[in-house]
């Protein structure tokens, strides 16, 4: 349950405690005082899209804190402890273990969005998929996705629970598989000529690969090698003469004897200062280097005397051996050998296609014949919760001023089979009887629509049950006794949850256990909203702006006190 929410920054909302609690809370207020700002910030506890647009223009970040009263024990508090999040224990006022949660997002003026739940930083996705345990929000744009078959379908769905999803999940496996037997169908039922030009390129390449037998990187290799050969003379030049200024005779003598004659100097030295053991250590070390490196010259020099001798154009002609096969395949040598390694499991791929493509038609057919089963089974199961929905539904209209109306939902089987199914799901309405039933899209006024949705609403939600309802202006577009009979039901579904609804009807927050008024300001141009739980004297005053636009008409309190009576009178017979 949702104890309170905490808003700050949110659009005109500066900083406000929306409390709510047990059973039915209504939310109202003046158009544009911030009645949409508080289902955006339920929107965003449940992890629901953030935009920068939505922070306060004087604040640098917006920041929505929900804090929630659960069941320690329950699917919830696993779901914040594998997230890492804690779950504060405690006892509530009849001595029952409860824990307390806290569910946490922000928004920066960047756009940024972070997101904690029970403490413990989390992606949005995690909130969203945790919501989904707490929180139905249902508002008008759910009334219109309600309208469109694929919602219609998936509404079903759910009301069919798990046989439908078993039923589902069955189609889709063998959906699936049928598509891929059928692509690898496609493919070997190429032409054979095709096949058999493809024979003869691997061939080819597995030919010219074999006869010229290279080896990965043999290319760059030679290169390397023909380079030196090539320069063979200016490299004698440049090594002989660093070889010579090491260790040959030129004058001033080579650079060996000038730093033995510094050794030396600094041996003499350290007989008399033995601080100087680390330069005659250093000494030595530059002596043994510079005569190792004379040494490896030397050999470099003789190597290079006797190195290639006749080589290079035996070199050059395996150079142009191996450039000619990149030229002819248009690729690099170490693609060629890659494309070589697969080329004979290719070949024997392509060897038994022959023999695969009976036995391949063979299975796609076994998988046609399984997916119709399927297909089948899924629509006798939506068949049969199409039954029940549409009973539960019509059920559900007649207590809401709807006696002589049917919901219909009609499951109609084609002839193409898609990853849903073959079924064309329609929601229809028959107004009365006798009447014929038309689709809820084209047929259903705004306020038949109204209740038709909250009929269906409760009824899904019953079939899969959260513990908090959020209904924004599900009573647009009706008045009078139907929002009456709006009122009371949304009063005995918060018998069983806990009920939030934003409404602009006097009729149906009369039955509210709670009742929170959104209010707006403006000082200095800047315009702001705050949120105030009402007393009862705040709710007459209230219902009295709702019902005629003036808070001290006496005609207007008179009803609304006679609509607040009724309603708790409801609620007692509801209790009861």
């Amino acid at each position: 349950m949702l104890e309170d929410i905490e808003i700050r920054g949110l659009g005109v909302i500066e900083q406000a405690r929306l409390p709510l609690g047990r059973g039915f809370t209504a939310i109202t207020g003046e158009t544009g005082a911030g009645k949409t700002m508080v289902v955006t910030a339920l929107g965003l506890v449940l992890g629901g899209r953030s935009s920068a647009s939505a922070v306060r223009k004087d604040a640098e970040r917006a920041k929505v804190e929900g804090n929630l009263v659960i069941d320690p024990a329950g699917t919830f508090a696993t779901f914040v402890d594998e997230a890492g999040g804690e779950v504060e224990a405690f006892k509530d006022e009849d001595g029952e273990d409860r824990g307390a949660v806290v569910i946490s997002r922000q928004i920066a003026k960047n756009g940024r969005s972070r997101a904690w739940l029970g403490g413990q930083s989390v992606p949005a996705s995690t909130l969203v998929e945790g919501g989904e345990l707490l929180v139905a929000i249902h508002g008008q744009s759910e009334q219109l996705r309600l309208t469109q078959e694929g919602a219609q379908r998936t509404a079903l769905d759910e009301y069919g629970g798990e046989d439908a999803a078993a039923a589902i999940a069955t189609l889709e496996e063998r959906y699936d598989t049928l598509a891929s037997l059928r692509a690898e169908l496609e493919r070997l039922s190429t032409s054979a000529s095709d096949r058999e030009a493809e024979r003869e390129q691997l061939r080819e390449l597995i030919d010219a690969v074999e006869a010229v037998n290279p080896e990965v990187g043999e290319d760059e290799s030679l290169l390397q090698r023909i380079e030196r050969l090539s320069n063979r003379e200016q490299l004698r030049a440049d090594i002989g003469g660093a070889h010579t200024l090491l260790a040959g005779e030129v004058p001033g003598g080579s650079l060996s004897d000038r730093v033995r004659d510094v050794r030396t100097s600094i041996d003499r030295g350290l007989r008399s200062d033995t601080s100087l053991d680390l330069a005659a250590e250093n000494a030595a070390d530059l002596e043994y280097a510079i005569d190792e490196l004379a040494e490896t010259l030397a050999r470099y020099l003789a190597d290079l005397d006797t190195d290639g001798v006749g080589e290079l154009e035996a070199l050059n002609d395996r150079l142009a051996t191996l450039e000619n096969l990149k030229r002819d395949h248009g690729k690099d040598l170490a693609v060629i050998l890659a494309d070589y390694e697969q080329a004979g499991i290719r070949l024997l791929e392509l060897a038994g296609d022959d023999t695969r493509l009976p036995q391949l038609k063979s299975d796609v057919e076994d998988a046609q014949q399984a997916l119709e089963d399927a297909a089948t089974n899924l629509s006798e199961v939506r068949a049969r919760a199409a039954e029940a929905l549409q009973a539960e539904a019509t059920e559900e209209l007649r207590a809401l001023a709807m006696p002589h109306a049917k919901l219909v939902v009609s499951v109609t089987p084609e002839a193409n089979i898609r990853r849903h199914g073959r079924d064309r799901i329609e929601f229809l309405l028959e107004p009365h009887p006798g009447s014929d039933p038309t689709p809820l899209r084209t047929g259903a006024s705004g306020g038949e629509l109204s209740r038709v949705m909250l009929a269906l609403e409760v009824v899904l939600a019953s079939a899969n049950p959260v513990p908090t309802l959020v209904f924004d202006e599900v009573d647009a577009g009706v008045g009078g006794a139907a929002a009456l009979e709006i009122g009371a039901r949304l009063q005995r579904l918060a018998r069983s949850s806990q009920v939030i609804v934003v409404t602009h009807l006097a009729q149906v927050a009369a039955f509210a256990d709670h009742h929170v008024r959104i209010e707006k300001s403006t000082s200095g141009g800047v315009t702001s909203s705050s949120i105030r739980e009402l007393d009862e004297s705040g709710r007459v005053e209230e219902m009295t702006r709702l019902l005629s636009g003036l808070t001290d008409s006496e005609s207007g309190q008179a009803h609304a006190q006679e609509l607040l009576r009724r309603a708790e009178e409801a609620g007692a017979r509801v209790a009861r």
